[in-house]
């Protein structure tokens, strides 16, 4: 134990120096830490929602919707797979949570039965009568795997959209049942962040409908929308078809740009996208194109000519903010389901200010009373042990920097918490060397005893504590999660610290002045 390999030594001093220059951009100002060279470590801790200030949001995912719009599909589905069987019904619609239909032959109730098992690729509960009534229902396994996949696709699409504005720190995760919970530090604008998050972006491309049936009327197949902003001389809503030409899960791009001095969004779509915008534009010049959106029709513009390279233009009554916020959503893709807003909270950056100031004092003196205690206890080597500490609270700052974990109130919890257990090994070890000083041992063969016979110990105390911390970090929320991080960093740093660095600078101390006693 008191020989240490020089690659060992190499090693503490390249952490030992890492440490410090990931540490130090956090020194600087954010700007100045920005202007640094890109080979320059220029990262700096994030700080969470609490310390920051921001923007809290409770939002309920509306799965009711989303499931009626599944038993609706439903219908469509299985009336599709008994005509490919031949099997006649009618009586088509939704009974509470049920579809339900009836077989004009009940004898044909077996080939109906087989038809929907075959075709649908569901957990489905198929309850039939005598008379040929069927009922079909999601089972509870089904349901449960859809709301799943609702919740996991509003979040993916949230965190998308408010990536898009430049904020990467947001915690985005499910709250319960049916809730998210958005939490963005650094965001000073609520509304303009619901308004990005909480629209679903269903985009359409329809064809105007031109020509009115008998008596003036609209035929089935056509729906009156509404106009996004009607200027002077145009439509407040439009006649559409309800046929969708080309949908927007087929756009692979959308970028705000300018045109003629207005400000347009310009998108593109995929390979089949294109097709059809192409086949729906050649068939079709000189009509109204709708563009929809929402519900809403945000251009209607004339087919001059045919479109083939997939790329368009989304014009009308746009400011510059509006058109960033529409490619920002149309990017992102859309919601699966409406959101509403139960909670809101915004957090002030001057409560933030107050909490690192409370933390940076209860860290401060959380390390000044240990260092005195250490130094009053063990002496030289109690001094040690503080040295090794503070370098432990540098590495603890330069893993936080580079991960990239956000750092809450919590988080500094974890850190104080840190203070106190890292010099926990040294304690361990320090008295295991004075009981080999007590039982006749000279200081090198104590130090060496010390060492390894509380090290065993030592690995034991910090590996159970440290899956705790994994365990918290997998089963909490927020803010538990950023204690968890900053207990498991600080747990791998002080062993760092404990085992290597400070038993580095022991051996160093015993070669060099060779005592022959120790003052522990």
């Amino acid at each position: 134990m008191v020989h240490i390999p020089r690659w060992q030594v190499i090693l503490i001093v390249l952490v030992v120096l890492a440490g410090f220059a990931y540490a130090s951009p956090n020194l600087l100002g954010s700007k100045q830490a920005e202007d640094l060279p890109g080979w320059i470590p220029h990262k700096q801790v994030s700080l969470g929602l609490d310390l920051r200030g921001g923007v809290y949001l409770l939002s309920s995912v509306d799965l009711p919707a989303v499931l009626e719009e599944d038993r609706e599909n439903l219908v469509d589905e299985v009336r599709s797979a008994l005509t490919q069987r031949g099997v006649g019904a009618s009586g088509w619609g939704l009974f509470g949570t049920a579809v339900g239909f009836v077989l004009d032959d009940p004898e044909t109730d077996s080939r109906a039965s087989l038809a929907i098992r075959e075709l649908i690729l569901r957990d489905l509960v198929i309850d039939s009568d005598d008379d040929g009534t069927f009922r079909i229902t999601l089972s509870d396994q089904a349901i449960r795997q859809r709301t799943t996949e609702v919740i996991s696709q509003a979040i993916e699409v949230i965190r998308r959209r408010i990536d898009e504005t430049g904020t990467k720190e947001a915690s985005i995760q499910r709250h319960g049942e049916d809730r998210i919970l958005i939490q963005v530090p650094g965001f000073d604008d609520p509304q303009r962040l619901k308004d990005i998050i909480g629209k679903t972006a269903v985009m359409s491309f329809r064809f105007v409908h031109e020509s009115l049936g008998a008596g003036g009327r609209l035929p089935p197949s056509v729906e009156v929308l509404d106009a996004y902003a009607p200027g002077q001389g145009e439509p407040s809503s439009y006649p559409v078809s309800k046929r969708v030409m080309v949908s927007g899960d087929r756009l692979v791009d959308a970028q705000a740009t300018f045109q003629d001095g207005q400000p347009v969004v310009a998108f593109s779509f995929d390979t089949l996208g294109a097709k059809r915008f192409g086949d729906a534009t050649s068939d079709n010049v000189g009509r109204l194109f709708a563009i929809v959106l929402d519900d809403q029709v945000i251009s209607a513009p004339q087919i001059r000519e045919p479109i083939l390279g997939g790329r368009g233009i989304i014009s009308g009554r746009f400011t510059v903010q509006e058109v960033e916020d529409l490619a920002l959503l149309l990017r992102a893709g859309a919601l699966p389901a409406e959101l509403t807003y139960l909670e809101e909270r915004t957090v002030g950056p001057g409560l933030g200010a107050d909490s690192i100031r409370a933390g940076e004092i209860a860290a401060v003196l959380g390390l000044v009373f240990v260092v005195i205690f250490m130094a009053a206890i063990y002496g030289l080597f109690g001094a040690m042990a503080s040295v090794a500490l503070l370098i432990n609270l540098t590495l603890i700052l330069a893993a936080l920097s580079v991960l990239q974990a956000t750092l809450t109130l919590p988080g500094i919890a974890g850190i104080v918490l840190t203070i106190g257990m890292a010099v926990d090994a040294n304690v361990l070890i320090f008295e295991r060397i004075r009981e080999e000083m007590r039982n006749g041992r000279g200081p090198v063969t104590a130090v060496d005893a010390g060492y390894r016979r509380a090290l065993t110990t030592i690995i034991d105390s910090n590996l159970t504590t440290l899956i705790a911390a994994l365990l918290l970090f997998h089963f909490g929320s927020g803010p538990i999660k950023g204690f968890a991080v900053t207990l498991a960093i600080g747990l791998v740093t002080s062993m760092f610290s404990s085992i290597m660095l400070t038993r580095s600078l022991v051996v160093l101390w015993l070669r060099r002045r060779r005592p022959q006693a120790l003052a522990i």
